[in-house]
């Protein structure tokens, strides 16, 4: 297979230039503006942080994107898709509250900002994958729409897939709320009887008759749920979750099965920092010390190809002292940082999937630009 190519750039900077110009130099180095956008809607999916998380990418790097998809004659949007499990960004008003509160509005972003499952996390498609784990993928009927990806990443640990990238950044995060139950569980929601109302909203949008209403508290009938996830979205008070219990490898699978429909007869284009690792995801509403130094930026039109260069340039860093992976190591560089630092977790399976459904290379070349 023929390496892909990535282009990459350090955060070095002089008193003459920002980081933003570098960063827009890279995607233009890249060949962002090689994308036919006339006229067309773009989605730029970003990651806007839980509300107390410090780790995500600042706006300033949504706006650079959106200012070359403006200046091809293209109509830019940023966005992301609600989540699953209880927090500030559950629902579309929740979500866009938190990115206002975390810098992300029109003017700091460069474009409107649009949450791409609809108000409760149900508005999404249908996309057929046919993988070996996913038979149709559940995606963000805003994204759906649009015409063009491109990818906007924040490169860092996860605590289910070992590192977060562009890969899961498009797989986990255009899945609307029963396509994050697909990729998350193997299992069906449960109703907490003590948070629950008794509103019958989830009783409504169950497509399969599986909510009972006894005693003024809704019941699942496992026998009849399909597992959607449909009723997550659609309670108000949060009774309704789902467990977290699908293997962490078929987790992996999953996600590249998803980025792959997303992606798939569109053009795109990825970008991700390899700043502020931290060693969990973005949705947490708190971030703990990096685990090593800040890195880079890359981009790339191959999105395993630059999950497969950050994670190399990641693992090449010094531990930071005090980090999770310096405790868990106990002070003693580890081969692997993503292993150490979640060690129920094989990252690898992401390459090797993505591979196997011709998603992407992990090889690839780097050119490294000013």
């Amino acid at each position: 297979m023929r390496p892909s190519e990535v282009y990459y750039t350090s955060m070095r900077t002089g008193m003459r230039g920002s980081l933003l110009d570098k960063f827009g130099r890279l995607i233009d180095a890249a060949g962002i503006g090689s994308i036919e956008m006339d006229r067309k809607f773009v989605a730029i999916k970003a990651h806007f942080g839980e509300l107390g998380n410090m780790a995500f990418l600042r706006p300033n790097y949504s706006k650079v994107v959106a200012d070359r998809v403006y200046g091809l004659g293209g109509i830019p949007f940023l966005t992301d898709c609600s989540t699953l499990y209880v927090g500030k960004r559950k629902n579309a008003v929740e979500h866009l509250n938190t990115a206002n509160i975390n810098g992300f509005n029109t003017i700091s972003a460069g474009c409107q900002i649009i949450i791409g499952d609809g108000l409760k996390g149900t508005n999404d498609a249908e996309i057929p994958v046919k993988g070996r784990y996913v038979e149709t993928a559940k995606i963000g009927r805003e994204i759906c729409d649009a015409d063009a990806i491109i990818s906007l990443n924040h490169f860092k640990c996860h605590e289910m897939t070992g590192f977060g990238g562009a890969v899961k950044n498009i797989g986990m995060g255009c899945a609307s709320k029963r396509g994050k139950m697909e990729l998350h569980s193997s299992g069906k929601p449960s109703v907490d009887e003590k948070k629950c109302r008794g509103c019958g909203k989830c009783l409504r949008v169950c497509a399969h008759s599986a909510v009972d209403m006894i005693k003024k508290k809704a019941r699942i009938d496992r026998s009849r749920c399909a597992g959607c996830g449909r009723c997550i979205g659609a309670c108000p008070f949060d009774a309704v979750s789902a467990s977290m219990d699908e293997a962490m490898d078929v987790v992996c699978c999953k996600i590249v099965e998803y980025a792959a429909a997303v992606l798939s007869d569109k053009p795109n284009f990825h970008a991700s920092v390899v700043a502020d690792v931290s060693p969990f995801c973005d949705c947490y509403g708190e971030n703990d010390l990096p685990i090593i130094p800040n890195v880079g930026m890359l981009a790339s039109f191959d999105p395993v190809a630059l999950d497969k260069a950050c994670a190399d340039l990641a693992q090449k860093q010094p531990m930071i002292e005090g980090s999770r992976l310096h405790i868990n190591s106990d002070g003693i560089k580890p081969d692997d940082i993503f292993k150490c630092t979640h060690p129920a977790t094989r990252w690898q399976a992401t390459f090797e999937h993505a591979e196997r459904i011709g998603l992407g290379s992990s090889e690839y070349k780097i050119t490294e630009i000013e």
